[in-house]
């Protein structure tokens, strides 16, 4: 069986370490764990390792992020994966900083990545593992996923990023319903 990840984010140096970024961020962080080879194709970067004998594809669009969709379906397509075969990691305003969790389907919420996979994919049957980053205290939500971390959360980055890999790799050794149990809402103690 083949799987995709898709960790969103945004193209650019000014967007690299922002909170709209949380899914780089993510593969970034495993990336000093487990060597992938990333290439460029389908409108992004991708790599794939064989994990317990399943082909997993690691997934970066660099469309920008309302445009994800067109990144995620070429990658689909390509390789035959249904929607329910494919985990996007993705910046969650309704979890607060520190919080992971694992979702399946669902609505888009306002996220445009999610929202565009949805609408290109025809379905939002996939499965999320949502980053948490809070919402703003003021100000609008585009200028808050926009803006980088706080010092506070800067201090605690390194910890949440080891959660978010250690929730990854349960998701990719021992699947979805085992990542779920052990990390609904789990948060490193902020």
């Amino acid at each position: 069986m083949s799987r995709l990840v898709v960790a969103l984010g945004n193209p650019g140096s000014k967007y690299t370490s922002t909170r709209h970024n949380a899914g780089w961020l993510v593969l970034d962080h495993l990336q000093k764990k487990i060597s992938l080879n990333w290439k460029n194709k389908f409108k992004g970067e991708y790599a794939d390792l064989s994990i317990n004998g399943d082909k997993v594809i690691f997934l970066k669009p660099q469309t920008f992020m309302n445009l994800s969709g067109e990144s995620v379906v070429d990658a689909a397509q390509f390789f035959k994966i249904e929607p329910q075969n494919i985990l996007v990691i993705h910046d969650e305003l309704d979890l607060p900083y520190g919080t992971l969790a694992f979702k399946k389907g669902g609505g888009h919420a306002g996220h445009n990545g999610l929202r565009s996979i949805g609408e290109l994919m025809g379905s939002l049957e996939f499965m999320r593992m949502r980053i948490g980053i809070g919402r703003p205290d003021r100000g609008s939500v585009s200028s808050w996923v926009l803006s980088p971390f706080s010092t506070d959360e800067s201090a605690v980055f390194e910890t949440y990023m080891d959660l978010c890999c250690e929730g990854l790799n349960t998701y990719l050794n021992n699947g979805f319903e085992k990542a779920a149990s052990l990390f609904s809402k789990k948060n490193i103690g902020v």
